[in-house]
């Protein structure tokens, strides 16, 4: 557990950022609630009694040292991660501590490594992006299945959700993503991301029951297409959506997520079904559970007390599945969700 040690949360007054914190006192730690808007900071603290509250600014380098001071590690939860990802890594850089992040943006995680990955591995510095229910849940998943391959010829991360209401923050950072990206859509194929201006694919996936065969939108690439073949010899990576949550994403008027229970997950379950598959040999692993943001939480904070607790396989930029040991981190998450491995 983490044994009072403090961890700063960057944009700890966001809808995933109050669960990051929450997760954090119950492992234990301290929070420090930090982020860009002192208001937002203040009120928090009045459901948060007792934790340090530091604003901090990104165009602000003294004031995220302010914030990052004395803690062991910071997790990132502040979107657009464009614009918040590189100075919070510096800072941690600066502090000598681990940055864990929550960003599910592609773009934000494909300049994570290619900025940082040199000095991080020269520091001996641990820096996870993505470490969330995109890109570090799929490639966890991902990573399990694979076994004991070295290589597989594709991996497909089919995304099962029953609906998908977008935070305020889910919103922006899309829509910050599709501007960098000029509208264009985004694959991994053939060892690399392509761009297209097509529309995707309709399909249908076979999820295991009881969800059973859906509708999906075939290639709708999230931050999996960045984790997976950042470590996985796989040069093909597909991900899908139902139909369902494609459209809840898409429609302007769907509302943000709403509480339904004492932790505030919402009413939302997912199903995550990920195959790899190698020659005529495929091997599968599934992932349960209730609410994407809230299961985000975990995530982000097993990833945190394994690397102060020195679990840890590699150091500098690296996704889930690399720095960690996959299926034991899947296990830890066990009281968040249900898994299943068949290999």
């Amino acid at each position: 557990m983490g044994s009072g040690q403090a961890v700063a949360v960057f944009g700890a007054y966001g809808h995933t950022g109050r669960f990051v914190v929450a997760q954090l006192r119950e492992r234990g730690f301290v929070p420090v609630l930090s982020g860009r808007d002192a208001d937002k900071l203040k009120e928090l603290a009045v459901s948060e009694p007792g934790l340090d509250v530091r604003p901090a600014s990104v165009d602000d380098p003294a004031s995220l040292d302010d914030a990052l001071a004395g803690a062991a590690a910071v997790i990132n939860c502040a979107g657009p991660f464009a614009t918040t990802a590189a100075p919070v890594i510096e800072a941690a850089l600066r502090a000598g501590i681990p940055y864990v992040d929550v960003a599910a943006e592609i773009e934000a995680n494909v300049d994570t490594f290619a900025l940082f990955a040199d000095r991080a591995r020269a520091a001996g510095a641990v820096v996870v992006p993505a470490m969330a229910f995109y890109g570090g849940l799929g490639d966890l998943l991902a990573t399990a299945a694979m076994g004991d391959w070295t290589a597989a010829d594709e991996a497909h991360i089919a995304y099962g959700l029953s609906g998908w209401h977008p935070t305020a923050g889910t919103r922006e950072a899309g829509a910050v993503s599709r501007e960098r990206r000029g509208g264009r859509r985004i694959r991994y194929t053939k060892g690399q991301l392509e761009y297209h201006q097509d529309a995707p694919p309709a399909l249908t996936w076979p999820f295991p029951d009881p969800m059973g065969p859906r509708a999906v939108i075939g290639e709708f690439s999230m931050a999996d297409v960045v984790t997976v073949p950042s470590h996985l010899a796989v040069p093909e990576v597909r991900s899908y959506m139902t139909v369902e949550a494609a459209t809840d994403l898409s429609a302007p008027d769907t509302p943000a997520p709403s509480a339904i229970d004492e932790r505030g997950r919402s009413e939302q379950t997912f199903l995550v079904d990920v195959v790899v598959r190698s020659g005529g040999t495929e091997r599968r692993a599934v992932a349960r559970g209730r609410d994407i943001y809230a299961v985000t939480a975990p995530l982000a904070v097993e990833a945190v007390e394994r690397i102060l607790t020195g679990r840890t396989r590699t150091v500098g930029v690296a996704s889930a599945g690399e720095i960690f040991d996959a299926p034991d981190f899947l296990r830890a998450l066990s009281p968040h969700i249900s898994l299943e491995l068949s290999q």
